[in-house]
């Protein structure tokens, strides 16, 4: 999950804007709330679709996949597989937007913004791991391992041009899937959370979920990083290029699902699958589940006709593009709509500023035994819960809790490489390092 984090005005290193295009001198980090006047430096459209993430995100968590009659839930078709995706998509669009867009990040500017990456990849991992404890598969699937393993990954990733982006986010989403379905014929698959007990004493497990066979194998949704990364390299402050961006969603999401319908449906591939399901002895039931439903990251190997399907959750060629492309619609729309008419999104806006702590409470809440059994009440509980946190929150700072430790860790990290680990305040070593630092982006919003 791309993090954005609470900063005093005081504070000695400077940061970019929250912006599409990086400012021309350093600007320090300021604690104005998020829906005031004085933000207008922030795409608030971004935090906008950050926060209808999340609120899927618990629509999915919350909520039955099935009603009482066997049939898929209402909100299945729009939250499923999709929320996540856009959070990928959202974190993708937010490392362009601190690493150095347009610029190429070189020697030691690139080794701050990767020491910044690694820092915040192990303290995202450390409280994945420690909600992990807390907090059962059977109830939610901790994304926070998968995340830090994606911002190790994204390390090489910030010094890509957006022409080299996006080829690579056509590669991935077509290889990574296919190195997928070779490499889990021969791998033991199970969800589960990881702990820091599970990596100390499986760290091989723990290895191939994160990367592999997990509900967010990190190794294919590379892709959406890169895909996030490519749009954060254009002007997204452009009323054009938004606009831009939601056709061209529209029109991959629109495209892909219409080429997975000819290869299931015309050139063979629900029978090739439902042939190959008989001889595993997998019912049709159980086949149609999967299809509809989706996975759980992954689908079965007994044939490569899987990859044709874009069932929710199931990292398919077909369902990686697809998801993409609605995350690409969904992040235009939102910075159109927040140009036309911010204040009706404070809301989610306010939520989507701080989606390390709204997540982690929302698990934390999850997890709760005296939480009502009634979907739908559990559900207005926690809206209305983090609703409001978010919005007195951010009415006074411009991050949540959880977003400063990170970034206060990962900033004092960036800052030692790109000083050279110079000490002391106010010297003229730490001062041309300061000066350094705000020219090296590297908070992830």
């Amino acid at each position: 999950m791309a993090q954005s984090t609470l900063e005093r005005p005081d504070v000695a290193v400077p940061s970019i804007a929250h912006a599409c295009e990086p400012a021309t001198t350093p600007s320090l980090p300021t604690d104005t709330p998020v829906g005031s006047g004085k933000g207008q430096q922030r795409l608030t459209g971004i935090d906008a679709a950050r926060g209808l993430a999340l609120v899927g995100m618990m629509l999915v968590h919350i909520l039955p996949f099935y009603t009482a009659d066997g049939d898929l839930s209402a909100h299945w078709p729009w939250t499923a597989g999709k929320a996540a995706a856009l959070f990928a998509v959202v974190a993708g669009v937010g490392l362009a937007m601190t690493t150095g867009r347009p610029e190429r990040l070189v020697g030691r500017r690139y080794a701050a913004a990767s020491a910044s990456l690694v820092v915040r990849a192990l303290v995202i991992g450390a409280l994945g791991l420690l909600l992990g404890v807390v907090v059962p598969s059977a109830i939610a699937l901790v994304i926070l391992p998968y995340y830090a393993a994606l911002f190790v990954l994204a390390i090489p990733l910030i010094r890509l041009s957006r022409r080299w982006l996006v080829a690579l986010t056509r590669g991935v989403a077509v290889v990574a899937p296919w190195l997928s379905h070779l490499w889990r014929d021969d791998m033991t698959e199970g969800l589960f959370n990881p702990t820091f007990s599970t990596v100390l004493t499986d760290p091989g497990s723990v290895f191939s979920l994160l990367m592999v066979t997990g509900s967010y194998p990190a190794l294919a949704w590379v892709a959406y990083i890169c895909a996030g990364l490519a749009v954060g390299r254009c002007t997204l402050r452009l009323r054009s290029t938004a606009a831009g961006v939601m056709v061209l969603g529209v029109a991959l999401a629109a495209g892909t699902q219409a080429l997975s319908w000819l290869l299931m449906q015309q050139a063979g591939g629900r029978a090739a699958i439902d042939s190959a399901a008989a001889a595993d002895s997998m019912s049709a039931t159980e086949v149609d589940d999967l299809l509809s439903a989706g996975g759980s990251g992954t689908l079965p190997t007994n044939t490569a006709w899987w990859l044709a399907t874009d069932a929710p959750h199931s990292s398919t060629p077909v369902d990686l593009l697809f998801t993409i492309g609605v995350a690409l619609a969904v992040l235009g729309a939102m910075i159109l709509l927040a140009r036309a008419a911010g204040g009706a999104l404070r809301p989610l806006t306010a939520v989507g500023s701080m989606p390390l702590t709204m997540y982690a409470t929302h698990l934390l809440l999850l997890a709760q035994p005296w939480m009502p059994e009634a979907p739908m009440l559990e559900l207005a509980i926690q809206l209305v819960a983090l609703t409001t946190l978010a919005m007195v929150w951010s009415a006074y700072f411009s991050r949540g809790p959880l977003e400063q430790v990170v970034r206060y860790l990962a900033m004092a990290a960036a800052q030692r490489v790109s000083t050279g680990g110079s000490p002391g305040h106010g010297s003229g070593t730490q001062s041309r390092g300061r000066h350094r630092a705000g020219r090296t982006p590297v908070e992830v919003v």
